[in-house]
């Protein structure tokens, strides 16, 4: 990694090596048709499918952080981050998904590759663990609120409440206080440390655009 201001924040400085994948992500076909509202249903239903099945060990890895962390402060936080990511993910993918709920769905390979790599992360130091879960924030509510401040034709938007949901002030702020924890973790982490929190930070960035990309394809296991 490049020298950066040592006086500046992680995350800001993190944030400019992911910028370039979060606008390919917000000009990737999936994310340009669901703002647009054009999106097909089949490639929306698809994602939100895995999605469930991404978020069962997401919800899984951030109750691991909260036993890890410290101070009992952060602690609470990622166990409520867990906790009221569970009721608002239900209640959206029930909203969408309804009775086609399929519980013996098979994961993706993008989604396989996506949960095994969060959970490999309970080998790291807990920095780099928090690190690995912070682009669902991050990068959700970036888009979500990139989608809902500059999308036309909102209102009848078939994925209104999956936009929603991401520009929401209360996920906003879920976001800023993650980040704030990863900005004081890594303020007291060694230069080793603050390195891995940022390429593990990059790449799941990027499995974040290979998700999106991965529904738009319909992806499947094809042996």
């Amino acid at each position: 990694m490049e020298k950066e201001n040592p006086a500046s924040l992680w995350s800001e400085r993190v944030w400019r090596y992911a910028e370039d994948i979060y606008q390919k992500i917000l000009c990737s076909p999936f994310i340009k048709e669901l703002a647009a509202g054009n999106l097909s249903r089949e490639k929306y239903l698809h994602y939100l499918s895995q999605d469930r099945l991404y978020l069962k060990e997401y919800f899984r890895v951030l109750a691991h952080v909260a036993s890890r962390i410290h101070p009992d402060e952060y602690a609470a936080d990622f166990l409520r981050f867990a906790t009221d990511g569970i009721t608002v993910e239900q209640s959206l993918h029930s909203f969408y998904l309804g009775e086609k709920v399929n519980d013996d769905l098979q994961m993706s390979p993008t989604c396989a590759l996506y949960t095994s790599t969060l959970k490999s992360m309970a080998y790291e130091p807990v920095e780099v663990e928090v690190a690995a879960l912070l682009p669902c924030f991050v990068v959700y509510q970036r888009v979500g609120m990139h989608i809902y401040t500059s999308a036309s034709g909102m209102e009848n938007n078939p994925y209104k409440a999956w936009i929603e949901t991401y520009a929401d002030e209360y996920f906003e702020k879920a976001t800023a206080r993650a980040v704030e924890i990863c900005d004081s973790l890594a303020a007291r982490a060694s230069e080793e440390i603050q390195n891995k929190m940022t390429e593990i930070f990059i790449f799941c960035t990027r499995m974040e655009y290979f998700f999106w990309d991965s529904a738009w394809k319909l992806e499947k296991w094809e042996i």
